[in-house]
């Protein structure tokens, strides 16, 4: 059975890549527009791994990604932040955060996938 990848991102073109990509490499794949729908969608689908923009309208990606982490049933699943925010400091913030893993964009297929596959 593949496992299911919960794909975070308000960005249409970055949203349909890393689908595709996804689907690619054999992944079941929830795409999430907004990211006040993620919560409600990690919990109806229990996400093998969760894929997440940082900067998006409305919730940013901090914000969602403590909230998963403070919820009991969403708290174990990995989480990886793919974002323009490229400096140390922003890694350093998006981990402590609860981030399991970092990709900047503009992103590379190898290192997407070689940080996917270091999660699930």
């Amino acid at each position: 059975m593949a496992k299911t990848v919960l794909v975070v991102e308000d960005n249409e073109l970055n949203l349909k890549l890393f689908c595709d990509l996804l689907r690619a490499h054999g992944f079941a794949v929830e795409p999430v527009r907004d990211g006040r729908e993620a919560v409600a969608r990690a919990r109806e689908v229990t996400p093998d791994l969760i894929v997440m923009d940082i900067q998006m309208p409305h919730v940013t990606g901090y914000e969602l990604i403590l909230e998963l982490k403070q919820d009991e049933a969403l708290r174990h699943i990995p989480i990886m932040a793919v974002t323009a925010y490229a400096g140390r400091e922003d890694e350093e913030r998006i981990r402590a955060a609860g981030a399991n893993a970092y990709v900047s964009k503009p992103i590379t297929l190898a290192r997407f996938m070689a940080a996917v596959s270091q999660l699930v």
